[in-house]
């Protein structure tokens, strides 16, 4: 309660503009800013050089010509003010991103009056007019820098219209967020091969070994059941006592592996960037593959939608369930 009568505060000392329940926020007369821009200021300054010349040398024309001006600068100040009244906007969720990546969020803009405005702009996003009884739309850029569901919170919209002598701006509240995948680690093992402190340099010295000796079909690793032929298993894993493993190939219909958030080293957010890259590759790969983070596992799967329900998945991890391996929980 204390922090949302904070943000009210905080919204009314700088004239946000509210969303209603359907993400639309209206622009108000006492939500809009204005100040003359850099141009604006020079244009007082000539205007005022004008008017001591013109006092100065009792010149009618030039105190005419300076008044006539300055009127236009005011009602162009006006129409500046007047250009964003009425806006009502209205920003839609993004298309998850990876982590480092620009979140691209369609905003829509329209005057319920059926009025026309002239061009608005939106930061970190493009800018355009608004015509009567139509809606127009505009895309902005953000910046993702953590996974995990992100909210903008507010966007700026502004104009320079008509004249680029004073700058209007309102800020508005939006609902909009997007989902943001972890940033795939720039090199992985193949997928069912861990990362674990004995050997995670050796995973990619032991698949590159695999691709130099010709077994170009091979595409990952998974534990040793039982029926699985003894020229599958991977003798070179055994040697160094770490359990039966079982290569697995192209082609092979029960091709199947299990990733697992503990099978790697490293904090949380580089086991998940592991994940992730293991993940993109088996989905190139015809290969079907599960997904184990602490007490909740994703059946083996592949296409696109199983794809986005894992990579969903790491994005939402959060960071107080880094734990021990505990029972499984079936997804």
């Amino acid at each position: 309660m204390t922090s949302r009568r904070q943000q009210a505060w905080l919204d009314g000392l700088m004239r946000r503009c509210p969303h209603d329940h359907d993400g639309i926020a209206t622009i108000g007369a006492r939500r809009i800013y204005i100040l003359p821009t850099a141009t604006g200021f020079a244009f007082g300054a000539m205007l005022f050089a004008t008017l001591l010349g013109s006092l100065n040398y009792q010149n009618n024309l030039g105190l005419f010509l300076t008044f006539l001006m300055a009127g236009i600068a005011l009602v162009s100040m006006h129409h500046c003010w007047y250009n964003l009244l009425g806006l009502s906007v209205r920003c839609a969720d993004a298309e998850p991103v990876f982590c480092g990546r620009q979140a691209r969020f369609r905003v829509e803009l329209w005057d319920w009056r059926g009025r026309d405005h002239g061009e608005v702009c939106l930061r970190g996003g493009g800018c355009g007019p608004i015509p009567a009884s139509a809606h127009a739309e505009i895309d902005v850029s953000v910046a993702t820098f953590h996974r995990g569901p992100v909210q903008i919170d507010e966007l700026l919209i502004e104009t320079r219209h008509p004249l680029g002598l004073f700058r209007a701006w309102a800020w508005t509240r939006t609902p909009a967020q997007v989902l943001v995948y972890p940033a795939p680690a720039p090199e992985a093992p193949p997928p069912g091969l861990g990362t674990t402190a004995d050997h995670r340099s050796e995973a990619k010295a032991e698949a590159a070994a695999w691709r130099d000796s010709g077994a170009e079909d091979f595409i990952g690793s998974r534990g040793y059941r039982p029926g699985d032929s003894p020229r599958q298993i991977d003798w070179k894993v055994l040697a160094r006592e770490r359990g039966l493993v079982t290569k697995e190939f192209a082609g092979d219909p029960a091709a199947e592996v299990q990733l697992d958030l503990h099978q790697h080293r490293g904090n949380l957010e580089q086991r998940l960037s592991v994940l992730t890259r293991q993940i993109l590759d088996a989905e190139a790969r015809p290969l079907r593959y599960g997904l184990r983070l602490g007490t909740e596992v994703i059946p083996a799967g592949r296409g696109e939608h199983h794809k986005r329900r894992c990579l969903e998945a790491l994005a939402r991890y959060p960071a107080e369930f880094d734990s021990a391996p505990s029972a499984p929980r079936a997804a």
